[in-house]
């Protein structure tokens, strides 16, 4: 048991195991599409659909909904979008997603025990999300995940959010760990280059929401297709 895991280390634990939350830990598309799509029509524009916005998930809440204002990710349409616009239509997204979070999300499969196994060794675990902090709390107790985390940090805490890597550094500031004995585990190139820069370990899921780009061309130290892997 977690012989590739400590393999990362030296043939040690990590001293910090961080992870993502959208795409890594749980399938949260279902309500941010409904959301985003009630959103719309407040908007009076068409809705989006669930396909759509999967693609879009990943860097927070304000660049998910210029996406869907812009009607996808090409930079003249995004450039169109207004300050003004956007924190209009941010507002109304927050509402509607407030009464969405946690309706239709599922956790993936081997989540919760791996979890369950992870929070018995002497290490701790950490929540590093670009979701804004006001959903990630309500949605870590819906899931019935939050007890298995000693720090979580939302995108919305720090003035940067990954692929910067403010929020590591935070997270191996509190628990006073050097960064090279610790470890990030997400499903983009945000949670994978943040890591690079922070000079801490990654892992990389392959299922979760990386716009359409293979995980693995981002180099991560391991590349995982499912969250059991973790602990073999």
């Amino acid at each position: 048991m977690l012989t590739k895991l400590t393999a990362l280390f030296d043939g040690h634990l990590p001293h910090l195991i961080a992870f993502d939350l959208d795409g890594t830990l749980v399938d949260s598309v279902p309500d941010l599409a409904a959301a985003v799509d009630a959103m719309l029509n407040k908007l009076q524009r068409p809705a989006a659909g669930e396909e759509a916005v999967r693609t879009w998930v990943g860097n927070g809440a304000a660049m998910l909904v210029k996406r869907a204002l812009a009607g996808g990710d090409q930079a003249q349409q995004l450039d169109q979008i207004t300050e003004p616009q956007l924190q209009h239509a941010l507002e109304i997204f927050r509402r509607c997603y407030a009464q969405e979070n946690g309706a239709r999300t599922r956790l993936y499969g081997g989540v919760q025990p791996v979890l369950e196994a992870l929070s018995a060794l002497p290490v701790p675990l950490a929540l590093i999300t670009n979701k804004p902090i006001q959903f990630t709390g309500p949605l870590l107790q819906a899931m019935e995940i939050e007890r298995y985390f000693q720090f979580t940090i939302g995108g919305e805490c720090l003035p940067e959010k990954k692929p910067h890597p403010m929020q590591l550094e935070q997270a191996a500031g509190h628990f006073q760990v050097q960064p090279a004995h610790c470890l990030m585990v997400g499903d983009s190139k945000n949670d994978i280059l943040a890591a690079k820069t922070a000079g801490w370990r990654s892992v990389a899921l392959t299922y979760g929401y990386n716009h359409g780009e293979p995980v693995a061309q981002y180099e991560p130290d391991w590349v995982i297709d499912d969250f059991r892997e973790l602990i073999l």
